[in-house]
């Protein structure tokens, strides 16, 4: 089930206001030209950003995401025709053959369950040709992100086109474990309205997410650097074997 950040109407459509800078997108367009896929899976693809940049290149694009109101989004971009949106996830594709797979932004770290995230990567693995290659994020647990994750770091008023002004902020509510559930708050001025979002992150050790993939029929080709949060995250380049 998909977050209300992403799965409640009124707040897919704010989404990318509040997240403009979407610099986290360049390491994924070089992967993009490093392997020279032509044909791209973009799990988790959300209002569809990641997707549109490639379709604008001319590259064949399948989106899929469990949030229907995040897809509405993205169908109605600019250019939204020329990708092919499935409402789902990584578990039940139709059989495809990518050049490449990815999991942006927090995606891979949103599949907190271990039934899920082992599916999603045999998902994947079914959906590339051999010798394709997957690749996505995830925080290095050992620099802590959620330690900022506070009301006094992240409090901002954003006004937004057709919706007017938007307070929010975010609060971590738990930790236990691997596992750490945060809470999104938003309050709309035009008519005073208060949404929440909750949201559960794993956070994975890198020999785990190794053995995951090897498990799973992949090489790891090679554990990156993010350049947007340098020393923060791994990312993952894992070819189909």
């Amino acid at each position: 089930m998909a977050d209300d950040c992403f799965g409640h109407p009124r707040l897919a459509a704010i989404y990318d206001p509040l997240d403009p800078d979407r610099g986290d997108l360049d390491t994924y367009l070089r992967t993009v030209e490093e392997f020279g896929a032509r044909r791209v899976l973009d799990i988790g693809c959300g209002t569809g950003v990641f997707a549109l940049l490639l379709a604008d290149r001319g590259i064949d694009v399948v989106g899929v995401d469990p949030a229907r109101a995040s897809l509405d989004v993205a169908r109605a971009k600019p250019g939204g025709e020329r990708v092919r949106w499935i409402c789902g996830d990584a578990t039940a594709l139709p059989p495809l053959r990518v050049d490449l797979a990815t999991m942006t932004a927090n995606v891979a770290q949103a599949i907190a369950d271990p039934g899920a995230w082992h599916g999603t990567l045999r998902g994947a693995h079914e959906a590339l040709r051999p010798g394709g290659h997957l690749v996505f994020e995830t925080r290095d647990p050992a620099r802590r992100a959620w330690e900022t994750w506070t009301r006094e770091h992240s409090h901002r008023v954003t006004d937004v086109p057709g919706a007017g002004s938007v307070e929010s902020w975010v609060q971590v509510t738990d930790v236990s474990g691997p596992l750490v559930t945060f809470r999104w708050t938003y309050v709309f001025a035009a008519d005073g309205q208060v949404l929440t979002s909750d949201s559960t992150l794993r956070f994975r050790e890198r020999d785990e997410i190794e053995a995951d993939l090897t498990a799973h029929g992949y090489a790891v080709h090679d554990v990156r650097d993010a350049p947007d949060r340098p020393g923060k995250e791994f990312v993952f380049l894992a070819r189909r074997v």
